[in-house]
């Protein structure tokens, strides 16, 4: 059945949309990981161990034996006779094979060769049954990304169908001037040639196909990148046409709030507010992204955004992703903010149900003018009639759903600034962010030294324990984070009770003892709130934590950072968590503890770590080991981020499509429109997210 008209629940049609294919037009753009060539045999008496052929024989036998498992073991001959012989052996196989691999069957098969017991051998060939002329491929066979239960062959069939069916879909949309002037093959001779290439390429070629930097390949990748540039340009231009509420401000609470904060902006601050602040004094909405290393000032930058919208009379909505790092902000924003006449209210999904009342009816009448929270603040039953600004923080850790979602709650008329700590490499600024005006904070606050690494073996645990036990008497604080365990939450939060009874026992006969703290996820907020308290107020010397403290809490007096099994954790959060210390005058440190043999990765990992405290540095790096979809919080959404451009290798391909697509709505917003579709069909919303 064809995707267009399958039914829902129709078994390839579900298949196909695993694989992200959802339309016929998206068969077309379904393109080969690798090919297989078919198009020649290789004699029997050719064949050798570390080649991959095809070649064909006579099966001589076709025996089930069960040493040293149950396995099918077929020996093939050469037709015409002879010595040469191959053997076939199958460790997972159904009657129908044994039925297919007759004696004195003709067979085709392909695969990998290897040296067996009995001579050359191939495990788990492809074969199917020919006869003695049985025509060869004359093209490359293509290999495609697929899913379980959804075969080669029935792929290749449907790709070539959907293409055959309508030539419109290989047909070009582009302007002629525009493909000659961007040095671009035509879209029907990209597309042939990618699904089926002619055999025995000149190496150069059959390198460049490989390595996907053969013209039919940057014919695909310009394309997907045209039509990521196009979709984020339509949203700016479709943002340029709403109207926000503009909000001039008296300047009354911002200077309060600068008067109160005891400290003087940063140049970087001062450059950065003058930005938003120009921005909110607009009608269209301000869509800026605030991007800061850890510790560079960007609350305070949010509270002035939020005071100006609040003196014009507007509400505020500021949000975080965990509840333990909006509640930081509430408080934090809370104290600086006492005794202005701006009411605050905190809402999350934990709140007792009178509370969240409470909050609900003040939001609705315009009583409160600040709402800080989780991504509760947006579900039903929530209503700010006067919302001018949404503050999102951290926005790349809500999935791209949930900021769909966020944006359709009626946030699309305000003004959004949205913050992170996780500096974004310049070609995501270019591609998944292009729609967004960026502000970046390049500038620390005066003070701050940079935090020293230290890679350290778990063998040596016992040493660190002692040596933060000797800086805590002499009055240092240390975090502790306990390891990452991603398979069960459960487990984590054992491991942190454990890991706290067992500095507890340590330190509880030492003079003077050494209070610890614990906090994690499964904690009641006040409990959490008590913990954070506790460890402010120098109560408790070492606080043990899972990553729930990755971002947003601020003690100055902390100024050591032990991470177990740092292996396990990426290299944001590395970052994230080294950033909780460095806050104050001591001189700070942050121990990564590792378990031997550490794998290629975690290894790369802690390298870029130990070497830089450069959070852009590190982001591209980042970027570069787990890719977009990850970092920007879109993988589990099933997404169509880039499939075939890649961010780190064509970005003279992204700088000429972002150019490319500004030409092509002034020139031809027709063909704008068709590529969009093309490419697209009706999933620009993921990009905009």
């Amino acid at each position: 059945m064809s995707v267009g008209n399958a039914k829902r629940g129709d078994a390839l049609a579900d298949k196909l949309a695993r694989i992200g294919v959802l339309r016929e037009e998206d068969l077309v753009l379904h393109l080969p990981l690798r090919y297989e060539d078919h198009t020649r045999i290789v004699p029997l008496d050719a064949v050798r161990a570390g080649l991959t052929v095809q070649t064909e024989g006579v099966v001589a036998s076709a025996q089930v034996q069960f040493r040293p498992r149950r396995q099918l073991v077929c020996l093939v001959r050469a037709p015409g006779g002879g010595d040469a012989t191959l053997t076939l052996r199958f460790f997972s196989f159904y009657p129908s094979h044994l039925k297919a691999l007759a004696m004195g069957t003709r067979v085709r098969v392909y695969g990998d060769v290897r040296d067996g017991p009995y001579g050359p051998e191939i495990v788990h060939p492809q074969f199917h049954v020919v006869g003695d002329d049985a025509p060869l491929p004359d093209r490359l066979t293509p290999v495609y990304p697929t899913t379980g239960g959804l075969g080669q062959e029935r792929l290749r069939k449907a790709v070539a169908r959907a293409i055959a069916a309508d030539p419109t879909r290989t047909a070009e949309v582009l302007p002629a001037v525009f493909l000659r002037k961007n040095g671009l093959w035509s879209f029907h001779d990209a597309l042939a040639f990618l699904h089926a290439p002619p055999p025995r390429l000149a190496p150069a070629a059959a390198r460049a196909l490989a390595d996907r930097t053969h013209p039919a390949w940057t014919r695909v990748k310009f394309d997907e990148l045209l039509a990521q540039q196009l979709s984020l340009k339509a949203h700016r231009r479709s943002r340029a046409a709403r109207r926000a509420p503009v909000l001039t401000g008296t300047g009354a609470l911002t200077r309060a709030l600068l008067e109160r904060v005891g400290f003087r902006l940063t140049a970087a601050q001062q450059r950065v507010w003058r930005e938003i602040a120009a921005d909110l004094k607009r009608s269209m909405p301000m869509q800026r992204l605030l991007q800061g290393d850890v510790g560079s000032g960007k609350t305070v930058i949010a509270a002035l955004a939020a005071l100006q919208a609040i003196e014009s009379g507007r509400q505020v909505a500021f949000m975080a992703p965990t509840e333990l790092l909006a509640e930081q902000h509430y408080r934090k924003l809370a104290g600086w903010l006492a005794g202005v006449g701006i009411e605050i209210a905190w809402l999350s999904g934990s709140l007792p149900a009178k509370a969240r009342r409470k909050a609900r009816e003040g939001l609705a009448s315009g009583a409160v003018h600040f709402a800080i929270g989780t991504h509760a603040l947006f579900q039903e039953g929530v209503a700010m009639p006067r919302l001018g600004l949404a503050i999102i923080d951290e926005q790349h850790r809500f999935g791209v759903a949930q900021r769909l979602a966020l944006r359709d709650r009626g946030i699309a008329d305000a003004h959004q600034l949205m913050m992170s700590a996780t500096p974004i490499p310049r070609t995501l600024a270019m591609t998944f962010y292009a729609d967004l005006d960026v502000s970046v904070l390049d500038e620390m606050p005066p003070g701050r030294a940079p935090v020293a690494t230290r890679l350290v073996s778990e063998k040596r645990r016992a040493e660190i324990i002692a040596w933060v036990g000797r800086m805590c008497r002499d009055g240092r604080q240390a975090y502790w984070v306990c390891p990452l365990i991603e398979e069960s939450e459960k487990l984590e939060l054992q491991t942190a009770v454990a890991l706290h009874a067992e500095l507890v026992a340590t330190w509880s006969g030492t003079e003077p003892p050494i209070a610890v703290g614990l906090v994690h996820g499964r904690m009641k907020p006040d409990e959490k709130a008590a913990a954070m308290d506790a460890f402010a107020r120098g109560e408790t010397a070492v606080l043990v934590a899972t990553t729930v403290i990755e971002v947003g809490v601020d003690v100055p007096n902390a100024s050591i950072m032990v991470i177990e099994h740092a292996e396990r954790f990426g290299l944001a959060q590395l970052h994230q968590l080294r950033g909780r210390v460095g806050r104050g005058a001591a001189q700070s440190t942050c121990v990564l503890l590792f378990e031997d043999p550490l794998t290629a990765a975690a290894k790369a990992r802690l390298k870029v770590v130990y070497e830089s405290n450069d959070g852009f540095e590190i982001a591209r790096h980042d970027l570069a080991i787990r890719g977009p979809g990850e970092f920007l919080g879109a993988r589990q959404s099933g997404v169509p981020l880039l499939r075939f451009a890649d961010l780190e290798r064509d970005v003279d391909l992204i700088e000429r499509a972002r150019d490319a697509a500004a030409e092509l709505l002034q020139s031809s917003p027709a063909a704008a429109a068709r590529h969009l579709d093309r490419w697209l069909g009706g999933r620009q919303d993921f990009i905009k997210a």
